[in-house]
């Protein structure tokens, strides 16, 4: 779960992570403590839309218009978590236009909803199988494109919407159409532990924790400091990271090899290998990084029969690669 996380927080064009499993796993927990550890960014001081001004093509209309005029004043701010609540309606998601306003003044006058907020940030999505179709359709194609384009009454306004796209849920609580399942970049399924030690290990922190949340923090700060300054070095270098023949082919023989459609999945798995390679501060991707990115890039992908559980064999994986 952390690994697909981290991927994405590296390279947000993987596509997001959807983490399954039971209650008590503490899938929103560790989603929501991202905010310890994510990166900072620079903001355009006042834009509702978090505008990054080193990306002049990137920028929201506003922000575009007083460019044209001057400079950009910006600040630089932590990425943060951004919540999307389960009753979230389709207006509330992607932001209204003010048809009246526009009539009386010609001049358009939009209020941003979650989508504006998300731009540059982490948009979770807690029971994301429990939201209606067409908003999880609206959420992935934003994501995708990096745009919300909203249109009223033949009145039509865009702004930059790229974020990572985090989602939970419960498979006992019903699952997502496949269609959806496979927008998601990374797919992992998490299940509480069951070694005594760990465990025990587990209750004691989150003892420890409630009894004192501001000194646990303090004490754990470095470690969060040092894991944040491991995912900016990460980024960093992304770009400079490559892969030579023999990791593209190994990747399209995994994917061939576990009979998945499409070409989304060889894509997603080179990116996260990339990304992979990039945390561990290595330029250059090997079939390692495929082993560590595989399951969470194609269990979600695989055909399966109904009622029949979703496991990924790791054995055959290593015999694949073997056999490059």
């Amino acid at each position: 779960m952390k690994k697909a996380l981290l991927l994405n927080i590296v390279d947000p064009g993987i596509g997001g992570a959807l983490i399954k499993g039971e209650k008590g796993t503490a899938k929103s927990t560790t989603v929501r403590s991202l905010n310890q550890i994510l990166p900072f960014k620079e903001v355009v001081d006042g834009c509702n839309f978090n505008c990054d001004p080193s990306r002049p093509d990137r920028l929201c209309p506003y922000c575009s218009e007083k460019a044209s005029k001057g400079g950009l004043p910006s600040h630089r701010e932590r990425m943060r978590v951004v919540e999307l609540p389960l009753s979230a309606t389709e207006d509330r998601v992607a932001g209204t236009l003010d048809i009246e306003h526009v009539l009386k003044t010609g001049e358009k006058k939009f209020e941003p909803g979650v989508l504006a907020q998300a731009n540059g940030n982490l948009l979770y999505v807690d029971e994301v199988n429990l939201l209606d179709d067409h908003i999880v359709d609206l959420l992935l194609d934003s994501a995708a494109m990096g745009v919300n384009y909203v249109e009223r009454e033949g009145i039509s306004f865009s702004h930059p919407s790229r974020f990572i796209l985090v989602g939970t849920m419960n498979p006992e609580e019903g699952e997502l159409r496949p269609q959806l399942l496979d927008r998601f970049g990374l797919s992992v399924e998490v299940r509480g532990d069951g070694d005594m030690e760990r465990r025990l290990e587990v209750v004691r922190r989150r003892l420890a924790f409630d009894s004192d949340p501001e000194g646990y923090t303090k004490k754990v700060a470095e470690e969060s400091e040092a894991l944040t300054e491991r995912i900016v070095r990460a980024r960093e270098i992304l770009p400079e990271v490559v892969a030579d023949e023999d990791v593209l082919r190994a990747v399209v023989t995994v994917t061939t090899n576990f009979g998945i459609d499409g070409h989304r999945a060889d894509i997603t798995m080179m990116k996260a290998a990339k990304a992979n390679a990039a945390l561990d501060g290595r330029k250059n991707v090997i079939k390692d990084d495929i082993r560590d990115v595989a399951a969470l890039v194609l269990s979600h992908r695989m055909r399966r029969r109904p009622f029949e559980e979703q496991a990924f064999d790791c054995e055959e994986l290593d015999r694949c690669l073997q056999t490059i």
